[in-house]
């Protein structure tokens, strides 16, 4: 019985040790998520600022805003690099892989580039081609690392191979919710913009200052319509850069329910386990007395 004992309490120290680790990295998830959240809500009043001035000159064209005929659809997809971050990934990728979007298109009418391991692993793994693969992409990404990368994958646009460009990204709407989006950043439109804000984020936008309402006021040099160009490519690239932070925040965001989750099993073991020991542990004491009181009466007769 003792030899039972000591097995039952070394699984309650190896979960309790268990728990340590994953409360830990709960936490950890927990303090990344909010920074992620206040840099991706930075971000998108950035975005909202420059598509205030946009909404005012859309009927101006640019590079950004030809409609092609030729070329193919370039998706891009959001994953992360580690697991253990719940149904995160298998969201993202089911999001693009089975959406009517992606299937109605034969392989030589689309070109796929992934952020993340795990989407380029699903990828690899089952024989879809990929154009262009970042990995490890540092998650302190500032302003200058991020313009390099977007200006990777819209060298596909700029060379004509590609005649639209589709983002597969987290939507972060609070700590418990997010859903996968595709997101039509190229050819910049009317249509692209209201996407791209939505009627519920509208809602919650800043008011305009009234330099906006009065016409006459805004000096666009060395021209309108390389200012309008200049702004397009501000746009995509903030727009990029935000679905990153909302990567990054569902990420830590599902990383942090899944090791709370964790948690509140590691205690649900541990919990049994203690009553396991203490039966056990009292069945022992009483199989002792049994014996001694046993021994005292064959002593006295």
């Amino acid at each position: 019985m003792s030899g039972s004992l000591l097995e039952i309490r070394k699984r309650i120290g190896s979960v309790k040790n268990t728990r340590k680790i994953t409360k830990a990295m709960q936490l950890v998830a927990a303090s990344k998520m909010r920074q992620f959240q206040k840099r991706a809500v930075t971000t998108r009043r950035y975005v909202w600022d420059l598509i205030a001035l946009l909404e005012e000159n859309l009927h101006v064209e640019s590079s950004y805003t030809e409609k092609r005929e030729k070329g193919e659809v370039l998706f891009v997809l959001y994953t992360s690099d580690k697991g253990l971050c719940g149904p995160l990934n298998n969201k993202l990728i089911n999001g693009l892989f089975r959406s009517e979007r992606w299937n109605a298109l034969t392989e030589s009418q689309r070109m796929l580039i992934t952020f993340g391991k795990k989407g380029y692993d699903f990828a690899r793994n089952n024989g879809i081609h990929v154009d262009k693969h970042f990995v490890g992409v540092p998650e302190k990404m500032n302003n200058v690392e991020a313009i390099k990368l977007v200006d990777e994958i819209l060298n596909f646009w700029r060379s004509g191979a590609a005649k639209e460009i589709v983002l597969i990204a987290p939507h972060y709407k609070n700590s418990f919710t997010f859903y996968p989006v595709l997101k039509t950043f190229l050819p910049f439109d009317r249509d692209m913009v209201e996407t791209n804000i939505g009627t519920e984020e509208n809602k919650h936008r800043p008011a305009r200052s009234a330099a906006y309402k009065k016409e006459g006021l805004m000096i666009y040099e060395p021209s309108k319509e390389h200012v309008v160009s200049r702004l397009h490519e501000q746009v995509v690239f903030s727009l990029f850069l935000e679905s990153f932070l909302e990567l990054k925040a569902s990420e830590y965001s599902s990383r942090m329910m899944a090791m709370q989750s964790a948690t509140d099993a590691a205690d649900k073991i541990t919990n049994e386990l203690s009553l396991q020991y203490n039966k056990a542990r009292q069945q022992a004491i009483t199989q002792e007395i049994a014996e001694l009181v046993g021994a005292s009466a064959a002593i006295s007769n």
